[in-house]
């Protein structure tokens, strides 16, 4: 009996699975400096530039909200260490702004990140972010503030892991490994992150970045915001004395006067009050002003990835939302159908990505 040879479509070769990668790769080197509303909202970083073993507690004024901050042996994590977070949420943001596929781990050449925010790339500054490291994984935060929509008690660590993939023959690293934790991550799903002034990694004090932090995220586009001076520190996180807090305070602002170096805002203060003025230099082409309060549904995601097939439903919803919110339109009645007639628009203009 003759055997019938049937034809096989498959390819004779395995498939090839190392594209199949389970960390996201930094390589965009214009992405725009983004940090993650809830850590700008909230005094999580040390403002010290000396190692900081002091424990904190902060809660909102209605006091349902609070923010634990622990610090390991190696001290809190300091606002000049949140350069390394902000240098991978901004690549994570831009990488989905692209379309493209991300993961909780990022991998990024060392000497790239230094150069992103502005630091020395000598061994001071690979020492230095080394230190960074182990200071953002041992800084341990217990929070009930909910990012991306989930509210929960969650206990974690500024990034879960960090991991030195390469080094040179002189102790210096090429490639590090980052998990960014669930907090973080979540944050960025939901598009929950601001755009930074570059010049953000140029200011030389830590109470400078700090007060336009906090600026970007109370003031934003609006003229201005003004707040009182006890409650901008408890927002700032000093440990100061009222009386250093305003001299401090004062010394920023005299230098602003002199030099016009804070990005974005001039400071000064009125009475008891302080007040942020907003400059105008923002790009007004992007958009930050994001409606976080709309909620979708469940298959909402599913819903819209099948009206815009190939696109990124996370980055269509960031452009939806700013969207409603630029065109001063209503809450919708049914979020989820009018997110899935927004993608379909969408799909029928651009095609395919």
């Amino acid at each position: 009996m003759v055997c019938e040879i049937t034809k096989d479509s498959r390819s004779p070769l395995l498939p090839d699975r190392q594209d199949q990668k389970d960390f996201f790769v930094c390589d965009i080197f214009d992405a725009a400096p983004k940090g993650d509303m809830a850590s700008m909202a909230h005094p999580i970083f040390s403002l010290s530039t000396k190692p900081d073993h002091q424990p904190r507690r902060y809660e909102d004024e209605s006091g349902k909200n609070y923010v634990e901050v622990r610090p390991s042996s190696d001290g809190l994590a300091t606002i000049h260490d949140r350069d390394v977070l902000i240098y991978c949420i901004s690549q994570v943001i831009a990488a989905l702004n692209e379309g493209r596929q991300v993961q909780r781990v990022v991998r990024l050449k060392a000497y790239d990140m230094l150069k992103a925010t502005n630091r020395v790339t000598d061994g001071r500054g690979y020492k230095a972010l080394r230190a960074a490291l182990v200071r953002l994984q041992g800084t341990q935060i217990e929070t009930n503030i909910s990012t991306g929509g989930t509210e929960q008690l969650d206990i974690f660590s500024i990034i879960d892991r960090a991991r030195i993939v390469r080094e040179t023959r002189d102790g210096r690293m090429q490639e590090i490994e980052i998990e960014l934790s669930d907090w973080v991550f979540n944050a960025i799903r939901a598009q929950e992150v601001l755009t930074l002034h570059r010049n953000y990694f140029r200011l030389r004090k830590p109470l400078e970045r700090r007060l336009y932090e906090l600026a970007r995220k109370h003031c934003g586009r609006q003229t201005q915001w003004r707040v009182g001076l006890p409650a901008l520190q408890r927002k700032c996180g000093s440990t100061s004395t009222t009386r250093e807090f305003r001299r401090l305070i004062g010394a920023i602002i005299e230098q602003d006067e002199a030099h016009h170096h804070m990005p974005d805002y001039a400071i000064r203060l009125d009475g008891e009050m302080v007040v942020f003025e907003n400059r105008g230099t923002m790009d007004a082409r992007v958009s930050d002003v994001v409606d976080n309060t709309i909620r979708l549904g469940f298959g909402a995601h599913e819903r819209a990835r099948a009206a815009a097939p190939g696109w990124d439903v996370h980055y269509l919803e960031q452009v939806w939302r700013s969207w409603m919110a630029d065109g001063g339109l209503d809450a919708p009645r049914d979020p989820d159908k009018a997110f899935a007639g927004f993608c379909a628009k969408w799909f029928e203009k651009r095609g395919q990505p």
